[in-house]
């Protein structure tokens, strides 16, 4: 994602519309078995940028349209990625126990690779998020591993949403050691790894959107102020702040808030300068995409 989700969704919705009228037509079963491919990825995309924007019923339904798409052409990769679509989703909706279930069976369709990996560290998350400290960090270990056996998989090339950088491995590490009260110094060297290699830029092969950096950054901030660091959780956190409204997806402003939580801490009571972060950070969850999508007629949240 590179751009904004809104615009990405209605020209995914368009090409779609034009899949579905494809189909309509007599085709060979090699023709149609490559739109019901195309479906698939092509739900996958727009439950992503349906998620971005807030609307977590329609991003589940997209899904499981893929789902059923992925189905019909018993294409394994694409399973396990909508399981990992599905497993995201769920977790930032708060149902860590759905996360949980849906990455351990994505791995039933793809253990190696990328996409195992992908799921390895979402069920780290979970795990992490439901208090399971052995399972978090066995599937931390597990998605580096799965990393290094690479699969014949049509699904990851294709890059994008569809892969997984080793700066974003890294995020998601970090951010599930995160949820471990015990792990915080563990967090922050992988939450660092992760944002050195965002600055590097793509490594051969990968591709990087500006979500995972963000996140990244937004965890980064929040272990800073653990630690009393208020200038330093102002500097990381800054570019997240400056980005435009049409950039600023449903999960920045739902982690946003552990940052915070932070400072609501004693620590940062009387300090001029932690009420005027926290105040531009409210500014920041009230002036977004999602929050002007969800003020209109039929808006959800």
């Amino acid at each position: 994602m590179h751009g904004e989700p809104l615009p990405l969704f209605l020209e995914m919705r368009r090409v779609r519309n034009r899949l579905h009228a494809a189909l309509d037509r007599r085709l060979w079963p090699r023709d149609a078995a490559e739109i019901y491919l195309l479906l698939g990825c092509l739900s996958d995309l727009a439950a992503a940028a349906a998620a971005d924007l807030g609307y977590t019923p329609a991003a589940e339904e997209l899904v499981r349209a893929g789902w059923a798409y992925a189905t019909v052409i018993d294409h394994r990769a694409l399973m396990a990625h909508l399981r990992l679509q599905l497993a995201s989703i769920c977790f930032w909706h708060e149902q860590p126990r759905q996360a949980l279930d849906l990455a351990g069976s994505g791995l039933n369709y793809q253990a190696d690779g990328p996409t195992a990996a992908h799921l390895h560290v979402n069920f780290a998350r979970a795990a992490a998020r439901l208090g399971d400290r052995d399972g978090a960090r066995r599937a931390i270990t597990a998605a580096a591993e799965a990393r290094e056996r690479e699969p014949n998989d049509e699904i990851v090339e294709l890059g994008g949403e569809f892969g997984l950088s080793l700066a974003t491995q890294h995020y998601l590490a970090g951010s599930a050691l995160a949820e471990l009260g015990d792990a915080l110094d563990e967090s922050a060297r992988e939450l660092d790894e992760a944002a050195g290699l965002y600055a590097a830029g793509p490594r051969p092969g990968e591709q990087h959107g500006y979500g995972g950096k963000a996140l990244a950054d937004i965890d980064r901030a929040a272990i800073r102020l653990r630690g009393g660091a208020l200038d330093a959780a102002m500097t990381v956190l800054e570019p997240v702040l400056a980005l435009p409204r049409g950039q600023r997806i449903a999960a920045f402003t739902s982690r946003v808030t552990r940052v915070r939580t932070e400072l609501a801490q004693p620590i940062y009571q009387g300090s001029a300068q932690a009420r005027e972060f926290d105040e531009r950070i409210e500014q920041f969850r009230r002036d977004t995409i999602v929050a002007d999508l969800h003020s209109l007629p039929g808006g959800s949240g």
